[in-house]
């Protein structure tokens, strides 16, 4: 009978003990999994920003209005190579809970400020740009519910109000977009801003946030503070940061995702450190008897060390990669049914290598007790009561 035997009939000796302490360390890394795929898919923005894109919001908050005036004088900052106004429309489908990410945008503009996250073909293209009432979506999007080039759809928003008095807009989706590389999110619509803003019943002639385009990310610093120093002192005034730090404070507005993860992983893996920690000693000594027994038989206090710690990793990877599993078949799973918010929801490499390192850790910090204490056993005292 080699090592690897025993250490496999010494785990499940008490199989009831060992499936129950699975469970605990399968729960653990259950959640850690899904709330790791939840992080990568607020944050997948924020990787993927552009270093020569700014973006620039009312200081106050990006949900208060810029004017429209400040569209045209920060085109004329020097470094300033395009300027791509956008307003958040605040869109669903049919009904509330069909939401659709969707902004009112100028079509040349936003497409020279994203031209690899936005590609049609040439013909929706040119209908984009000459449509009032054209929109374009992306293919997440227009999987997620069926859509296609040449539909009509009733865009209804949460927030502004048609001059008819409803809050629907009449759309035709001229095209549906896809990316260069296949990593950026194509889970939303744009629709014309003018066709928008003429049938504003309130808020005309604003912008949330203009999206710019430096000639060089050398000048990014050079280009923010000029365009804050233009409107300093104004009834709105502005703070223009870059890309990846805009996403970021726009995902913050649903909380720190990264705060809550840690948070929530520490508790759990705190608990469970506490409940395997404590009985894996308990179960070293119910074997003092047997662990005396194998050193006089020849195993050295070394190799009894080992034996221990091992049946601590074994049980620790065991629970870990099920729940690891399980956590990745969640979140292929609700995937698809949060494609148009979350296109990223999925574990990446590095929430798996994360967690094949926690899963060493946790095996080693609740096994180093008891494999010390079985490597002290004295022969003599073990089996001096038998």
């Amino acid at each position: 009978m080699n090592d690897a035997t025993l250490i496999r009939k010494n785990l499940f000796r008490k199989r009831l003990r060992a499936i129950l302490l699975m469970v605990s360390i399968l729960v653990a890394f259950l959640i850690f999994g899904v709330l790791g795929a939840l992080q990568n898919a607020f944050t997948a923005g924020t990787g993927t920003a552009a270093q020569e894109r700014l973006v620039t919001v009312n200081r106050i908050n990006f949900t208060v209005a810029l004017p429209y005036a400040y569209w045209g004088r920060i085109q004329q900052v020097e470094g300033v190579r395009n300027a791509a106004p956008a307003s958040w429309f605040g869109g669903y489908y049919q009904e509330p809970q069909n939401f659709v990410q969707s902004f009112a945008v100028d079509p040349e503009t936003y497409l020279e400020a994203y031209p690899n996250e936005i590609v049609l073909p040439p013909e929706e293209r040119a209908a984009w740009l000459e449509g009032r009432t054209c929109a374009i979506v992306g293919r997440a999007l227009a999987t997620q519910y069926g859509w296609s080039t040449g539909d009509r759809i009733p865009l209804m928003s949460n927030i502004w109000q048609n001059t008819d008095g409803s809050q629907a807009w009449e759309l035709d989706i001229c095209g549906v977009f896809d990316d260069t590389e296949g990593t950026y999110p194509t889970n939303y619509l744009m629709l014309h801003y003018e066709y928008f803003n003429e049938s504003l019943a309130f808020g005309r002639d604003s912008f949330h946030w203009i999206t710019i385009n430096t000639t060089d990310p050398a000048l990014n610093d050079q280009v923010s503070q000029e365009i804050d120093a233009l409107f300093a002192n104004s009834s709105a005034e502005t703070s223009t940061t870059t890309e990846a730090a805009f996403n970021e404070a726009f995902m913050e507005q649903f909380g720190n995702i990264g705060l809550i993860l840690t948070w929530v992983i520490g508790a759990a893996f705190a608990t469970i450190l506490m409940i395997v920690g404590t009985t894996m000693v308990m179960a070293v000594n119910e074997r003092t008897r047997e662990i005396a027994v194998l050193k006089t038989l020849g195993f050295t206090a070394p190799r009894i060390f080992r034996m221990v710690l091992w049946e601590s990793l074994l049980l620790s990877f065991l629970g870990g990669l099920i729940g690891l599993g399980l956590a990745s078949l969640a979140a292929a799973a609700a995937s698809g049914a949060l494609a148009g918010f979350l296109p990223s929801f999925g574990l990446s490499l590095t929430n798996v290598v994360t967690a094949l390192v926690l899963m060493a850790a946790l095996g080693i910090v609740t096994g180093l007790l008891p494999a010390y204490n079985a490597m002290q056993v004295r022969i003599s005292e073990a089996l001096g009561k038998i």
